[in-house]
């Protein structure tokens, strides 16, 4: 079958998925049903008191009915009144994103049906209302047999991986939730390689980790990584441009047009680039070649600043030595 041929089905399997999900069937698409009341309370928590879901994007996060989903926020007592007020000296509050809503304003056709287990919200810390949601992995590429592949992608997209095309579905998974604030989520592929990602929320920051274990029989080269920042629920961040984006690599940041910032990077880095149709940023890694057997790692960063002098503030980053 040629590539056109294969392309061709998925866009017909695609199209019959959304509208089996959307127009015959109650559950929206790509749901999470809790898996317990534990797990219920804890995303409602989430939803409610830091994303400000309506019911309506809950019921599309979880296939709850608006009845339970009405009845469970009254009995855990989860509205707006009763959210806890966090520490001045607490971590940057970083979640899982629930899912439910598109975290693009944008391009939504480039990011069809998004899984929630590469995402994160990363809430600024002069405004509790405002996230970024950062997605680590969005993308990974390699060099396989038939040239230039997309090994993974953590959403669908006119351009299937390598997975899709042989008819082989990603499990979904969740976000492991330590007691410290650390999220981890691992991925096994058919083919035996592994990857995970860490994230460490800090005071000041959020320090990334992205490594991959090469389980299969090939070396594997090529391995450029796109991990997206978007923008959509920080307002003042979200206009549809780069106006008001500075490169300093391997940094990429985004001003408000005045004197806050949202700063990222990763090494060793591959590409900096930002999209204003979503919008979103990206400073975007590149394994070393892995061998079988071999792990590779990545480190990333995010953070905020309020300030004038960007280049004072990425000099302190350095100074960390977080790399």
């Amino acid at each position: 079958m040629s590539s056109e041929e294969h392309l061709i089905r998925y866009f017909i399997l695609i199209a019959i998925l959304l509208l089996a999900n959307s127009s015959f069937a109650d559950e929206p698409p790509n749901v999470r049903p809790p898996t317990d009341e534990a797990d219920l309370r804890y995303w409602l928590e989430s939803m409610v008191w830091h994303h400000q879901y309506t019911v309506e994007e809950i019921r599309s996060a979880t296939g709850l009915s608006p009845e339970r989903i009405t009845s469970a926020l009254k009995k855990f007592e989860i509205n707006s009144t009763t959210k806890p007020r966090r520490a001045a000296d607490a971590p940057l509050l970083v979640l899982p994103y629930p899912g439910g809503r598109h975290p693009r304003i944008g391009f939504l056709d480039g990011a069809i049906l998004p899984q929630r287990e590469t995402k994160i919200s990363v809430f600024t810390p002069w405004d509790d209302k405002q996230y970024v949601v950062v997605d680590v992995p969005e993308a990974i590429w390699h060099n396989g047999t038939e040239g230039r592949e997309l090994y993974y992608l953590a959403h669908d997209y006119e351009l299937p991986t390598i997975w899709v095309r042989k008819g082989i579905p990603m499990e979904k998974l969740e976000w492991e939730r330590r007691k410290d604030g650390t999220l981890e989520c691992v991925r096994l592929l058919p083919d035996g390689v592994e990857f995970g990602t860490r994230i460490m929320p800090g005071k000041e920051e959020v320090r990334m980790e992205l490594w991959l274990t090469n389980g299969s029989k090939e070396t594997l080269t090529g391995l450029d990584v796109q991990n997206c920042v978007m923008l959509k629920g920080a307002p003042e961040f979200a206009d549809l441009s780069n106006d008001h984006n500075v490169y300093r690599d391997p940094y990429v940041c985004r001003s408000n047009g005045a004197d806050r910032w949202v700063i990222t990077c990763w090494v060793p880095l591959w590409r900096p680039w930002a999209n204003p149709r979503c919008p979103c940023l990206h400073s975007d890694p590149r394994f070393p070649d892995c061998a079988p057997g071999e792990t590779q790692r990545l480190k990333g960063w995010l953070s905020f600043y309020e300030g004038s002098d960007l280049d004072a503030e990425l000099r302190r980053i350095e100074a960390t030595h977080w790399r």
